[in-house]
């Protein structure tokens, strides 16, 4: 996935109102940029960091500017969008490059399911159950090499393992997919101390059946692309 317009670099005044941010771009203007992330980007809102935002011409649009990446030290991105995640996967699962998602002919996004839910993906294919895959975007990293999820407390994320074991329980297949958007992680675990109701409900439907798959990207100023598995850690948790 490539960005539709070339990035601006610019240094990060603040972030408020979680879908606002004021930032200054290198020739010195100050603007205000649109960022999708609803999350509480633990460690990426400093004052001062560098980031890169996505200029836009769009009229419809209020904002002309939209935040993208974060640049860390060393030239390691974190991708701050959510959205990106299912677009680039969209394009890899219709694309059959994703190992163990990669045996059936139908991909269809955002399916209603559950208790008004929508699955990210239904994937479909003759001789094999259904498969519904819900999508997450893993951006937090508090140890070096190691991305987190979540970054803050997700009812909703928690309601939907509940949906995805019970997927599970009416013989389909369920697979939880973390999508790190860091290019300075090699390995995936939760958050448990963060939202400790999510691991508990992450183990309880592992038990149900749901695979897990974690997945790398490649992140660049100039775009998002799939990279390779990523090993994921189960932290210890009561189920109560």
């Amino acid at each position: 996935m490539r960005f539709q317009t070339p990035l601006v670099p610019a240094t990060l005044i603040r972030r408020y109102k979680r879908f606002l941010a004021d930032c200054l771009l290198e020739d010195g203007r100050e603007v205000t940029a649109h960022v999708a992330n609803p999350g509480s980007m633990l460690g990426l809102k400093d004052e001062g960091q560098r980031i890169w935002l996505e200029p836009n011409d769009d009229p419809k649009k209020k904002l002309k500017w939209a935040w993208r990446l974060v640049e860390h030290p060393g030239g390691y991105f974190t991708g701050v969008d959510t959205g990106v995640p299912n677009r680039v996967l969209k394009t890899a699962l219709m694309a059959g490059e994703v190992a163990g998602l990669d045996a059936y002919e139908l991909v269809r996004p955002e399916v209603k399911y559950g208790e008004n839910s929508r699955i990210d993906f239904l994937l479909s294919g003759a001789g094999r159950p259904d498969c519904y895959v819900e999508v997450k975007s893993v951006t937090l990293s508090r140890t070096p090499g190691l991305a987190e999820f979540p970054d803050s407390v997700t009812a909703r994320g928690t309601k939907h393992l509940g949906e995805l074991a019970a997927m599970v329980g009416q013989g389909h297949r369920a697979v939880m997919l973390y999508l790190v958007q860091r290019t300075d992680c090699t390995r995936v675990t939760l958050a448990a101390d963060i939202d400790p109701d999510y691991a508990a409900a992450f183990a309880g439907a592992r038990e149900a059946g749901i695979e897990v798959l974690a997945l790398g990207c490649h992140i660049s100023p100039e775009g998002v692309t799939l990279g390779a598995p990523m090993p994921f850690s189960t932290p210890a948790v009561s189920l109560g």
